[in-house]
C-alpha cells in the first residue's frame, strides 16, 4: 500500500538516493555501475568493440538491482526472491568480467584502450566478487537452523 503521507516531489527520491548510497550495498551497486561505465568507454575506444557487451550487460542489472533496492520494490515485489537473484548477477558478472578482462589484457598489445579497459574490467570483477561474497555472508547469517527433534522414547 504506498504511503499517502509522503510528498510527491523528486526531492524524495533524491534523498532515498543520497542514503541508500551510503550504505555498503548501496556503495557497492555504485561501484559496479561507474565501473562498467568506464570499461564500455575503454572497449568501445578499442580495436576490438565484441568486448562491450559485458560490461552493457552488467551495467544494466546493476542500475536495475540499484533502483529496485533504493527505491525497496523487493519488499513490495516478492514474486522473486531478489537476493538470490543478486547473488547470481554478481556471481556471474564477477565470472564473465574476470574472463573477458584477462582475455584483453593478454591480447591488447599495442591497443591501450583494449588494455585499459581489461585492467579496469579486472578491477571490476573483484568488486563484483566481494558483492558475491557479502551476499553470501548475507544469506549465511539469515539462515535459520532448525533443530530436528529428539526424542528418546520409543
Amino acid at each position: 500500500m504506498a504511503d499517502t503521507t509522503a510528498t510527491s516531489s523528486g526531492g524524495t527520491a533524491v534523498e532515498k538516493l543520497t542514503s541508500y548510497v551510503k550504505t555498503q550495498k548501496g556503495f557497492i551497486l555504485l561501484a559496479e555501475i561507474v565501473l562498467s561505465l568506464i570499461v564500455l568507454i575503454c572497449y568501445a575506444a578499442s580495436n576490438y568493440g565484441g568486448y562491450t557487451a559485458v560490461a552493457i550487460v552488467e551495467m544494466v542489472f546493476a542500475i536495475i538491482f540499484f533502483v529496485v533496492f533504493m527505491m525497496e520494490l523487493d519488499k513490495q515485489f516478492q514474486v522473486l526472491n531478489w537476493v538470490w537473484s543478486d547473488l547470481f548477477r554478481a556471481a556471474v558478472g564477477a565470472i564473465l568480467y574476470l574472463i573477458t578482462s584477462l582475455i584483453c589484457v593478454i591480447r591488447g598489445s599495442g591497443d591501450g584502450a583494449l588494455i585499459a579497459g581489461g585492467v579496469f574490467g579486472l578491477i571490476a570483477g573483484l568488486v563484483f566478487a566481494y558483492d558475491t561474497y557479502t551476499i553470501f555472508q548475507q544469506i549465511k547469517s539469515t539462515r535459520q537452523h532448525s533443530a530436528a527433534p529428539t526424542d528418546d522414547r520409543v
